[in-house]
């Protein structure tokens, strides 16, 4: 890729003259920033999008891709983070359609085609020891496995380079070993892979070489055995930042009473089936308390449950001693909590409103806000140039929507605004998703913070290594149960992933 330039129809621009090299047999890691210019970069190069100025080049050959097909009739394709395979289909079904499949449909495929299908696939299956069964409906089959489909589809179709967008952000740690695994055997079998992350520990380990984006440009180039965690932050960020700071605390005070005490609590889905099984747990003040798994397995019921946004069919939860089982959000708001949700522009913010109105999101009923006979904009105006003042929130006016913010800038005005209420309990949901590495650590030094005050938070997470930065105790949850509940120092990393996966180790079993 050669001199590539992007710039979006609103002005934006998102490139600024990139040149890229990808090397046959080679892994090269893409870092960068949210917003560095990373997944646009490689859009280009899987023709899903087309580049304002600049060239391609494949093989010494100067192409121009129209669509994601024109990209892979030259071995190129793209799995994105989130997937689109038909969910009622089997993983063959979903391998081969498009493939196989003449407009007759899937019925009109004869038996020998879909035979000669099975075994093609089950050979490269074998081949790079990417284990998936076959014959099950891609909707039963868990994230890690959905991702293997996603992967076979582009092999299938005679991929020759490889490009994955942030691929182990739902994976335990034993699916990522996997996924490395498959990666290193694709490259010793001449392939090419581009590792999009911002995930530095990760790169390093299955790089060959690491390209760093920053502000569209590319910034730094080094051969990942040469590499230090250190050196890549710092082109990331532009600044230096400590990436093994420990944020652990000395835990709650003796004689303690919880501040979130939850009883034999079951929650069911949205499908009526049980998604939260018997769980009992409490969090004291002056402690993190944090929740492992793989996403799906019941958190967000769990969080639904306890926030006010879904009603439990059976158990209890009390907020400061007050019970809020099937209490609604505002009464739990009152009982003394402060809710981070893990989707922020469902439930967090409203994007078409102002900076200062969506400082007022979810408070519309405190004293120091509410009048007699509506709003007081004044003291409202004045809390927000707070919350944008003490959570570093950059924002081009208070009165800008909050959809003209980026992802990090978004995140830190809603941690600021809930952190911001004289609430003993903060809950706490993938508080980092998908924001880069200075806005991850800023966000985690906050709950640290909040957790060093007195108050007690229960943080969520699907990224294990934010689970063992920040929490005081640890539950890992499976299929709507706690399997373990203890001490972050009494877990190995082997043991967290093992029970992310629904297996126990022997050591933790009573």
């Amino acid at each position: 890729m050669e001199r590539i330039h992007k710039v979006y129809p609103d002005g934006t621009v998102a490139l600024r003259g990139v040149d890229l090299e990808v090397r046959r047999g080679e892994i090269l890691g893409l870092l960068g920033e949210n917003g560095a210019g990373k997944t646009t970069l490689m859009k280009i190069l899987s023709g899903f999008i087309k580049p304002t100025k600049g060239r391609i080049v494949v093989e010494g050959r100067v192409v121009k891709f129209r669509s994601p097909r024109d990209a892979l009739s030259y071995g190129i394709a793209m799995v994105h983070q989130t997937f689109t395979l038909v969910p009622g289909l089997t993983a063959l079904e979903n391998v081969i359609l498009g493939r196989e499949v003449s407009g007759g449909g899937l019925a009109a495929l004869a038996p020998l085609r879909v035979e000669e299908a099975s075994r093609r696939v089950e050979e490269l299956c074998e081949r790079l020891g990417l284990r998936v069964p076959l014959d099950t409906p891609v909707e039963l089959l868990p994230l890690g496995f959905r991702q293997r489909v996603e992967i076979l589809k582009a092999l299938y179709r005679g991929t020759r380079l490889l490009i994955l967008d942030e691929p182990t952000t739902f994976l335990t740690p034993l699916e990522v070993e996997e996924l490395f695994k498959f990666m290193r055997r694709f490259r010793d079998e001449g392939g090419s892979s581009v590792f999009i992350t911002h995930k530095i520990k990760e790169v390093l380990r299955i790089a060959d070489r690491v390209v760093v984006l920053r502000k569209g440009l590319v910034v730094g180039e080094v051969e990942a055995e040469k590499a230090a965690p250190e050196l890549l932050a710092t082109m990331m960020v532009g600044r230096e930042i400590n990436l093994d700071v420990v944020l652990r605390g000395r835990g709650r005070a003796e004689g303690a009473e919880p501040v979130l005490k939850v009883e034999n609590l079951w929650v069911h889905n949205d499908l009526g089936l049980p998604a939260v099984r018997g769980v009992s747990f409490e969090v004291y003040p002056g402690e993190i308390f944090g929740i492992a798994g793989v996403e799906g397995n019941g958190q967000d019921e769990l969080v639904e449950a306890i926030t006010g946004l879904r009603r439990p069919s059976s158990g209890r939860v009390l907020v400061n001693g007050v019970e809020v089982t099937g209490a609604s959000a505002l009464e739990a708001y009152r009982a003394g909590l402060s809710h981070i949700p893990g989707d922020r522009e469902r439930y967090g913010l409203v994007l078409d409103f102002t900076v200062v109105e969506n400082s007022l999101v979810g408070r519309q009923w405190e004293r120091d806000f509410a009048g007699r006979v509506g709003i007081r904009w004044g003291a409202l105006k004045r809390f927000a140039e707070e919350v944008v003042r003490k959570f570093n929130v950059l924002v081009p006016s208070l009165s800008a929507p909050v959809k003209t913010l980026s992802g990090g800038n978004r995140q830190r005005l809603l941690v600021g605004r809930e952190l911001s209420r004289r609430s003993k309990l903060v809950v706490a949901v993938h508080p980092t998703k998908g924001l880069d590495i200075a806005s991850t650590m800023y966000v985690r030094e906050l709950l640290a913070k909040a957790r060093d005050e007195g108050r007690a938070v229960l943080l969520i997470s699907a990224d294990l290594e934010e689970v063992l930065q920040l929490s005081d105790r640890i539950a890992v949850m499976y299929e709507g149960r706690f399997l373990a509940v203890g001490r972050t120092e009494e877990f190995s990393l082997e043991d967290i992933g093992l029970l992310m996966g629904g297996v126990e180790p022997r050591k933790l079993k009573s």
